[in-house]
């Protein structure tokens, strides 16, 4: 609330004062400052301003009179008082015509009434009001923090808006997901969903209350409304909206801003309350993967509380994004640091997660470690036909959050029951790095597609298969280091082409005379012939063995064999 022309005018000293014109319209204009003007009136007038005036040197000219007067309602003022009696003695009627027209309160008073009064008088009432809000203001303030402290949700924060104002209010995140609300229809919900998914153009309040400046208005549906950021500590959390509302008073601003204060201080609790929960949760997740349960009875009952049902067969799936540091690069505008986009992305990439396992409407257990995704999904026992239709689901959605997102997978195997979680992640590690290997970054693996490679790892241990595999393949990775012409690879495709030459010059996409002579330089430098089968045995495993267990080994890197 605020003083109105209707209570000023109703002043003791002013009671010989005449309204001469927007007479209708006193209780509808406030009065927030009363100043004293005379010409020119330029900037010194402001909104809601209460203004008096002698009129010096316009008694005698009525176009200027008419001109002051029309400069003082232009500047917003509410109402003018002239003091006839010395300056001006009368108020012609083609002035008094105008404010008419306008619904502009002209006031005419004696000259023996001192300005000096009328503005103490006039101060003396508004700070009245003014202190009575501020004491109702910080009524509204304790009571919403009370509220939020005592473990009020946004929807109660919302309620109490909705109590004060009678309009219908929403709390939403910064994705538009409603957090709180109170008054709203479906209707309001599913307009302001559709107002999230396009975009629309939002007209800035031009009042020049200062908390009118962190407002926007909005029309969601055909409904207009107000819109008010919510922020904290000079970060967005989301955002209140409030239908059907123009033009709040003070005081309902004043609800506003300290609603909107609430509202981020839920925000924040419900945020430390999410971050503690995921830190346990991350905690749980990889003490299961690592086995470090001393009991079943302990392990089920912690899942439990935390709102897992480990009664139920899953499988690991381990998951490597392996170019983010490119993805960044292409992506930096608006974030400060690559760390500072990769916690936004890791933060939107979890949420993915579960989204799409709420989509099969299968139970998922999940972290995330630096750029490592750890995942134990429900699965049925021998079958992994669902595990590739949730990572399919899951990389189109990734695809559309990072597009060119590259990722690795490595899957458990299947069927190993109940409560087998370290086991099931330590194969999905073994797929995913077996996988690398042999397929590169992008690639799927599943545990039960690597045994011909296990195998092979496993042999790589042996001291004297590792002294076997790179005395014969060293000469190949040094002459291929120095001379970039990929021996191993031109010998693993004439092997997988069953020797013929053709073929695999084809397949190289190199002139026949090019490949044979590759071909004599690997006879030459691992000193076996390719027309002999034993030789070519022992050469093709070698590169198995190498490229499996020893290419980034120290045995190569030291030199030793």
């Amino acid at each position: 609330m605020a003083v109105n022309l209707s209570e000023i005018t109703s002043l003791a000293m002013l009671a010989d004062a005449r309204v001469l014109s927007g007479k209708a319209h006193l209780e509808q204009k406030q009065v927030e400052w009363v100043s004293v003007i005379e010409t020119p009136v330029e900037n010194f007038v402001r909104q809601h301003e209460f203004v008096l005036s002698t009129g010096v040197g316009l008694g005698n000219d009525s176009d200027a009179l008419l001109r002051f007067v029309q400069d003082v309602y232009e500047s917003g003022a509410s109402a003018l008082a002239l003091a006839t009696g010395r300056h001006l003695y009368d108020i012609p009627k083609r002035v008094i015509s105008f404010a008419e027209q306008r619904d502009f309160v002209l006031i005419e008073m004696t000259w023996e009434i001192r300005f000096s009064d009328v503005i103490h008088s006039c101060m003396e009432k508004i700070n009245h009001y003014q202190q009575e809000e501020l004491k109702r203001s910080e009524e509204v303030q304790q009571r919403l923090l009370e509220m939020v402290l005592q473990g009020g949700s946004c929807s109660d924060i919302a309620r109490y808006v909705h109590k004060h104002l009678g309009s219908p209010v929403l709390i939403t995140d910064l994705l538009g997901r409603v957090k709180g609300k109170a008054g709203c229809t479906t209707e309001h919900v599913t307009h302001w969903q559709r107002h999230c998914e396009c975009h629309v153009t939002v007209v800035h309040d031009g009042n020049l209350h200062p908390l009118h400046k962190k407002m926007e208005k909005i029309v969601i549906g055909d409904t207009p409304g107000l819109l008010m950021r919510i922020q904290s500590a000079g970060k967005e959390q989301g955002q209140m909206v409030i239908f059907s509302v123009n033009h709040p008073n003070n005081l309902d601003t004043n609800l506003l801003e300290h609603a909107t204060t609430a509202a981020a201080l839920s925000f924040l609790k419900d945020s430390a309350i999410e971050e503690t929960e995921m830190r346990l949760k991350d905690d749980f997740i990889l003490s299961l993967a690592n086995g470090e349960f001393v009991s079943k009875e302990r392990l089920l009952s912690r899942g439990k509380l935390l709102g897992y049902n480990l009664t139920l067969p899953y499988v690991c799936v381990v998951g490597e994004l392996d170019n983010l540091e490119e993805l960044f690069r292409k992506n930096k505008e608006g974030f400060a640091s690559y760390q500072h986009w990769f916690e936004s992305m890791i933060y939107y990439v979890s949420e993915e997660i579960l989204v799409a396992g709420e989509t099969i409407q299968k139970r998922i257990l999940t972290t995330v470690q630096e750029s490592k995704l750890l995942i134990f999904l429900e699965t049925t026992p021998g079958t992994n036909e669902l595990v590739n239709q949730y990572l399919d689901l899951l990389e189109r959605r990734l695809s559309r959050l990072l597009p060119g997102v590259l990722l690795t997978w490595g899957i458990g195997q299947h069927g190993d029951g109940v409560i087998v979680f370290e086991e099931s992640y330590s194969k999905a590690c073994v797929a995913l790095e077996l996988g690398r290997k042999q397929k590169g970054a992008g690639s799927r693996i599943d545990y039960e597609d690597t045994k011909i490679n296990r195998l092979l790892q496993r042999l790589s241990y042996d001291k004297d298969v590792q002294e076997v595999t790179m005395s014969t393949i060293t000469p190949l990775v040094d002459y291929d280091e120095k001379r970039k012409m990929d021996l191993i690879g031109t010998f693993t495709a004439y092997h997988l082409n069953n020797g013929n030459v053709s073929q695999t010059a084809r397949k190289l996409n190199l002139h026949r005379q090019s490949l044979l002579y590759r071909l004599r330089k690997i006879e030459s430098l691992t000193r076996l012939s390719l027309m002999n089968p034993d030789d070519v045995f022992l050469l093709d495993l070698s590169i198995k063995i190498w490229s499996v267990g020893l290419r980034d080994s120290d045995v190569l890197k030291e030199g030793r064999f």
